[in-house]
């Protein structure tokens, strides 16, 4: 008795096990999650998203309101130029140099500290809570205190700024430590380990891309703090020259003096992300 042919397999009847696959061009996902795109796609995406708010602001300017309350790019322009004439990069020099010191002295504490916390439960009973309970308190409120214990002369100024970012800081590191997988941390235990290399040879470079992340965005912070810091006597910087020209209802000048601002904050936030991409260049892959 001979057997039965064997089924012929699906579709190839009708032709479709035959052909050959069709290639579908890849099509650009500018929406997909987490997906990258062309360097020149995000940077006209970048230039766009500068210059809406740019159009939107010269509509408002154009469309009838008081120069007063809102100049215009043009009248902007105009005062950041006089204001070059006047002394701006020294203003700027000054506030950038407090910043810079008032965040740095912040990060030459908050990082130890914050380590200690994230590492050592006992060390985080200890000063977790006193940290949160310090954190909520405005800076502003400290330039009393701040005047009576330092003075009125450029330490004030970075003691203001460093205590608007300090506490934040050392809350921002220590959870940085803390999410250190675990699993590395009782391989290396495993290994012979002691407690100073486990936090060494793990725990340390294991949380340096965020810990890079949280010196980036503290950096914000503290200029965020900067007006506040040069209320203390101050004759130059950036947020004096805000705060004189409120009295004077220069609100060109206020608006150069907040543009200048996050024009210096955008460029340090790009070489602290520029930093970043070339410390940890794994954490990018091909994106």
């Amino acid at each position: 008795m001979s057997r039965p042919p064997a089924p012929l397999p699906p579709g190839l009847l009708d032709g479709r096990a035959s052909a050959p696959p069709v290639m579908r061009p890849r099509r650009l996902r500018l929406l997909g999650v987490r997906t990258g795109i062309p360097g020149g796609i995000y940077l006209a995406l970048a230039l766009l998203g500068l210059a809406v708010p740019v159009l939107l602001w010269t509509l408002a300017a154009v469309s009838g309101a008081d120069p007063v309350f809102m100049p215009g790019p043009d009248k902007v322009w105009a005062q950041a130029q006089a204001w070059w004439d006047d002394g701006l990069l020294g203003d700027a020099g000054i506030s950038t140099f407090r910043v810079v010191a008032g965040w740095g002295l912040s990060a030459l504490i908050a990082l130890p500290l914050g380590l200690l916390i994230g590492t050592w439960r006992a060390v985080q009973a200890m000063l977790e809570p006193l940290t949160d309970f310090i954190r909520y308190m405005p800076a502003v409120a400290f330039v009393p205190l701040v005047m009576v214990w330092v003075g009125i002369d450029e330490s004030a100024k970075v003691a203001v700024i460093f205590i608007g970012t300090f506490f934040q800081m050392v809350l921002m590191v220590a959870e940085d430590v803390r999410r250190v997988p675990m699993a590395q941390i009782e391989a290396a235990q495993t290994m012979g380990a002691t407690r100073w290399e486990v936090v060494e040879k793990v725990i340390v470079p294991s949380a340096k891309p965020a810990l890079l992340d949280t010196l980036r965005v503290t950096m914000g912070w503290a200029w965020t703090y900067l007006v506040v810091a040069e209320l203390v006597a101050s004759s130059s910087g950036l947020g004096y020259a805000i705060l004189k020209a409120q009295r004077f209802l220069q609100t060109d000048k206020i608006f150069a003096g907040i543009l200048i601002i996050g024009l210096i904050g955008l460029l340090i936030d790009q070489l602290f992300r520029l930093a970043h991409r070339k410390s940890f260049p794994w954490l990018y892959g091909r994106h």
